[in-house]
């Protein structure tokens, strides 16, 4: 993302690295953030992501590079001299407090005058949509509610930067998707510099201006949503980013034809190596009843209500397609498939590393 000139990045790491004694957490992280973004730190368990936000936090030390919110240079500085705030996947709220008193705890111990402190938490709380609930203790609340006092614990400091760890993880399914939409529509009304961490994929698609895909504690990928989507920079990323994943899919490339088993499909004319992974998104394959690109023969049809999805082995792998409507579970004869112009993805057989042509 470019930032306009003369205008702090929200957040700057260069060449961030963390250590545990021999083990590599991290390594050389470089991350530029705009003012505003929503930007998210997306992965499986491990990858890191926690870590690099307690490092943005001063929770934990780094080992090497330096970091900058605001401009300003704070990889040595404490927590409490980082103007952050955090919200945590614990809601971690003061039980014999009212919500009042939890979400002006903060203001109350650095000695904000009792009336400015009064008009911030009814400023914040109405954001929050949780104004009535003020005399009530967090043991009164839903999980949704509780999460939502976490949050307007962490407003009313206005910082430069908010860092979000997991704030959803403890919901269920239903919950998570209104939490969601309202921390969306917080952001978008606040217009915050929010870093938020999270394994959850669509999470990271909804929310995010841009995504950092991490894996074993390297950056993947770095960039919009649709970016990733699209384009993703390696394999790895195609299979994490998407629900379904990505379709990868072995093949070779012979005389201008990719070749998986038995199927051949034109290939590009130049730009290819003899060996490659075909990469095609689920809903990139369609029912065709005249010329199809591919006959199939499912080995399993789940239905979801809207829409079906249609299994099948292609270069020894099984390959899901996914389809609108309903199908017959029980459906065993052949099937013809289209796919979408344009919609191939091509990565290196042996790195998995992404071929642009």
């Amino acid at each position: 993302m470019a930032l306009d000139s003369g205008v702090q990045p929200a957040l700057e790491t260069r060449g961030l690295a963390k250590s545990y004694g021999a083990v590599e957490v991290l390594r050389d992280i470089n991350i530029e953030m705009g003012q505003g973004e929503f930007l998210v730190l997306v992965g499986p368990s491990g990858c890191g992501k926690s870590t690099l936000l307690n490092c943005i936090a001063g929770l934990e030390g780094i080992t090497a590079g330096s970091l900058m919110i605001g401009g300003r240079e704070v990889t040595q500085e404490p927590p409490k001299d980082r103007d952050i705030a955090m919200v945590f996947q614990s809601y971690a709220l003061y039980p014999t407090m009212s919500v009042a008193e939890n979400i002006g705890f903060g203001m109350k111990i650095r000695r904000v005058p009792k009336a400015q402190m009064d008009a911030k938490i009814m400023e914040v709380a109405t954001l929050l949509q949780i104004d009535h609930l003020l005399d009530r203790n967090p043991s009164q609340l839903s999980g949704g509610q509780r999460q939502r006092v976490a949050m307007g614990r962490a407003l009313v400091r206005d910082p430069k930067l908010f860092l979000f760890d997991e704030p959803l993880s403890n919901l269920d399914a239903k919950l998570r998707v209104e939490m969601r939409a309202e921390i969306k529509r917080l952001h978008k009304t606040t217009g915050a510099s929010i870093v938020y961490v999270t394994h959850d994929q669509i999470e990271a698609m909804t929310l995010a201006s841009r995504i950092v895909v991490l894996k074993g504690g390297d950056v993947q990928q770095i960039g919009t949503p649709q970016e990733i989507y699209d384009r993703p920079a390696n394999t790895f990323v195609a299979d994490f980013m998407g629900s379904p994943p990505m379709n990868i899919i072995p093949a070779t490339v012979e005389a201008q034809k990719l070749v998986m088993d038995d199927v051949t499909l034109p290939a590009p004319t130049i730009g290819l190596p003899d060996k490659v992974q075909v990469g095609i998104r689920p809903e990139h394959l369609t029912l065709v009843s005249v010329t199809p690109d591919l006959h199939v023969k499912p080995t399993m049809i789940e239905n979801t209500g809207a829409e079906c999805y249609l299994n099948f082995q292609l270069g020894g792998v099984t390959v899901t397609a996914r389809l609108p409507g309903r199908m017959d579970e029980d459906h065993t004869e052949m099937v013809g498939l289209g796919i979408a112009p344009g919609a191939l993805n091509f990565f290196d057989a042996g790195t998995g590393t992404r071929i642009d042509l």
